[in-house]
């Protein structure tokens, strides 16, 4: 009886348990537990991936602004630390989503994206910053 496994079927298993352990944790919250979470960690990032305007008119505190739609997005977000959690949204959790897509594509380990966005958040009555 030989017991030996084909050499490509040990690659196979070796690049599935590498792809296994690097795969993000990406989290959706609703804002109970986006806020409790925030508050939980040690320095994490907020950003904020809606427009200047709707940014101006208020966000939550401490966040980035990193407009989804901007030409530098995905440069802006490259100059993130990757070694902290991040944590996401936006007015609805539509650019939010999408967002979290590409920063799991860089290699971001820890994203935690609002759950219905900041309309929802307000709705919770929890506090933003003007």
């Amino acid at each position: 009886m030989n017991n030996k496994v084909p050499l490509s079927l040990s690659l196979l298993i070796v690049l599935l348990g590498v792809s296994f352990f690097t795969q993000a944790q990406v989290i959706k919250l609703d804002p109970q537990s986006f806020e409790k979470k925030w508050l939980e960690l040690n320095n994490p990032v907020m950003v904020d991936v809606r427009t200047q305007s709707e940014y101006n008119q208020g966000h939550l505190r401490n966040a980035i602004l990193i407009d989804y739609n901007s030409s530098d997005f995905k440069s802006r977000l490259g100059k993130l630390d990757k070694t902290k959690a991040v944590f996401v949204y936006c007015a609805a959790g539509s650019r939010s989503h999408a967002a979290v897509n590409v920063l799991t594509g860089m290699g971001f380990k820890e994203i935690y994206d609002l759950q219905g966005g900041l309309s929802a958040w307000q709705r919770a009555n929890k506090p933003i910053t003007k």
